[in-house]
């Protein structure tokens, strides 16, 4: 079977009993950068030396339909070098083909970078949606953002910190400058911090240089306090744009907090 591994993001403290016995005892093993993988296997004083194949996004491709076959007849241990493989990372493909090909596929759980820097943002939980690295270009950046101008979900980026001071100011520009957002860095590592304040004030605090993996949380967009005609018109607005009416309806709904029947039933009166 294929087995997806979670590694530790960063205090190898955090690799799970069943990481390591799983370790102990894998003859091949998928990593996206050997290196890091040989590195890990040191660190928890594993003594066991599988075999390593380099799976990467510049070859995972061309790799699957190999490994897959592999996986038919031993057990073949996915890594990346942080977290979870697949989010983010390299395993993608490989699992899409695994499942195509009838190939168990199973996990074992560990560490996540995007659910650890949403617990410990103070932002909301209970709904959230992973975005994960944000687009390198200023004009792509910006597009991106306007497209989640309305999310109400909280959201969470990863993003470098080369260009962690642009996106905090291209965010600012877009969501508002007042948006709520939490910068988390070196999540388990010594330096471990989580700078806290609106859109525009980690952008000014970001323009001196931050170093480390970077994740960014910013809060979900405010219900607009709209009346119920307004809100219909705005349904109808989606309509003539394309969208279905149930979806316009549900779209509204959302960024309002207006009832999403009501918002239907209006749309389909007005157009009587």
């Amino acid at each position: 079977m294929l087995i997806l591994a979670a590694t530790p993001i960063g205090n190898l403290k955090d690799a799970s009993l069943r990481l390591i016995e799983l370790l102990e005892a894998a003859e091949v093993v998928a990593a996206e950068d050997t290196r890091v993988t040989a590195k890990l296997l040191r660190g928890l004083g594993i003594e066991n030396r599988p075999r390593l194949i380099p799976l990467h996004e510049h070859n995972e491709r061309e790799k699957s339909a190999g490994l897959v076959e592999l996986a038919r007849d031993t057990d073949l241990v996915l890594l990346s070098d942080a977290g979870m493989p697949t989010v983010s990372d390299p395993g993608y493909q490989l699992v899409v083909a695994a499942v195509e090909a009838g190939v168990d596929v199973t996990v074992v759980p560990g560490p996540s970078a995007v659910v650890t820097a949403l617990a410990l943002s103070g932002l909301p939980t209970d709904r959230f949606t992973f975005e994960g690295f944000l687009p390198r270009k200023h004009g792509e950046r910006m597009s991106a953002f306007r497209a989640l101008e309305r999310e109400p979900r909280t959201m969470v980026f990863f993003e470098s910190p080369n260009r962690l001071a642009d996106s905090l100011a291209d965010l600012a520009a877009v969501l508002g400058a007042d948006r709520r957002v939490v910068v988390v860095r070196e999540l388990t590592k010594f330096y471990e911090e989580a700078k806290r304040g609106t859109a525009a004030e980690l952008a000014e605090w970001a323009a001196a240089g931050v170093k480390g993996e970077i994740c960014i949380v910013v809060a979900g967009a405010q219900a607009l306090e709209v009346d119920l005609a307004t809100g219909v018109t705005q349904v109808q607005e989606l309509v003539s744009d394309g969208y279905r009416l149930k979806d316009a309806a549900a779209s509204i709904a959302e960024a309002t907090g207006l009832s999403r029947r009501d918002l239907y039933e209006g749309a389909l009166a007005a157009k009587r």
